[in-house]
């Protein structure tokens, strides 16, 4: 039987941008004219928020935010050096990226040859980069890299492991849709391909063949919003189809798990994603992510309390703008299929920078 690594990380855009940027999505709410003025008055906020934007829009604490988040790039980074793939699969989300209105699957994987990525050249067809204010986010050609357009990177794919993975789930009747080569987006969408550029973020290189596995988190908001933030004024916009239950990734991720156990292959599987979006949290006016709903999904993580997770309900997740997390869904639920157990883990708090990041390494 083959050796599975479970790990996660973000893919929080403006990681690769620089530190007075960070705090641009929060900057874009209180800009909205639409949202209520007691809403975006700091002395309403939670301390904490207080705290973090300080008297200079949290560039001070971005820094530290940054810090705090390379702690856990490094050492899952480490963890699979340790490991030594044969390859690595992610699970991440597209957010009108690949897919757009033709065709939004619930769950693809995405079997693709090695591929030369531009990672700035390709960002204005990603989510990392907004048109309108060229790089409000952090994403765009700027980067803290100093990495130009013609910036070019090898990504090494594992076709024959993702064909064999696909058939699997097909005849194991779960349907899955697959792919060989992209639609919408010239590289790969920035849940994966940020996943990539994080775990080398010291610019070592990354040898490793990566198996994208897409998954719809967002569901309800991916097409009517575009995949990422809009005006307060536009939220009562026909919603799209909803994303697959956590329950539902959770079974994905224990059968992904089960095929890859009784494979040749080592394989380090990934969830890619941070956790409540503050952009997409109605019940704060989008201004502040659901840090207490965060917290408590992470302390039965911790517990390995599966049944809180096989519990959650979509309505709970989409309440608390968690919808990346069904990302995590699916790893938790190959942990739970494969007794691994968390190793270690870390949630990097935050109220300013639109979402906590949750770090985690499963043997």
């Amino acid at each position: 039987m083959a050796d599975i690594l479970g790990l996660g990380l973000s893919h929080y855009p403006p990681l690769s941008g620089f530190d007075e940027n960070m705090a641009g999505i929060l900057r874009g709410r209180l800009a909205d004219p639409d949202i209520p003025a007691h809403a975006k008055d700091p002395a309403n906020w939670p301390a904490a928020m207080r705290a973090e934007w300080g008297d200079d829009q949290g560039r001070a604490a971005a820094a530290r935010h940054r810090e705090a988040m390379l702690v856990g790039c490094r050492k899952v980074r480490q963890a699979l050096d340790e490991f030594n793939p044969d390859f690595v699969l992610i699970w991440g989300d597209d957010q009108y990226e690949n897919f757009k209105e033709d065709i939004i699957p619930a769950f693809c994987v995405q079997a693709y040859d090695d591929m030369t990525v531009h990672p700035w050249r390709h960002a204005s067809a990603s989510a990392m980069f907004d048109a309108k204010t060229k790089d409000a986010y952090g994403g765009g050609k700027p980067n803290v890299w100093q990495e130009t357009a013609d910036t070019s990177m090898l990504l090494r794919g594992h076709p024959q492991a993702a064909r064999h993975l696909a058939e699997e789930l097909l005849l194991n009747e779960f349907d899955i849709a697959y792919s060989y080569k992209p639609l919408h987006h010239p590289g790969l969408a920035h849940a994966f391909l940020n996943a990539v550029l994080y775990l080398d973020y010291d610019r070592r290189g990354f040898p490793y063949p990566v198996v994208p596995v897409q998954v719809n988190c967002y569901g309800r908001a991916v097409v009517s919003y575009k995949g990422f933030a809009s005006p307060w004024a536009d939220r009562g916009r026909p919603l799209d189809p909803p994303s697959p239950t956590p329950r539902r990734c959770m079974r994905f991720g224990a059968e992904i798990a089960r095929i890859l156990r009784a494979s040749p292959w080592r394989v380090a599987v990934v969830a890619s994603s941070s956790w409540s979006h503050a952009f997409l949290v109605d019940k704060t006016f989008r201004i502040q992510p659901d840090v207490a709903a965060d917290r408590r999904l992470y302390e039965a993580l911790v517990a390995g309390d599966y049944a809180f997770w096989e519990n959650y309900t979509l309505p709970q997740l989409e309440d608390s703008a968690q919808q990346e997390v069904l990302n995590w869904f699916a790893l938790v639920g190959a942990m739970k299929a494969l007794g691994l157990k968390l190793e270690w883990s870390d949630f990097v708090e935050t109220w300013v920078f639109n979402s906590s990041k949750v770090a985690a390494i499963a043997r």
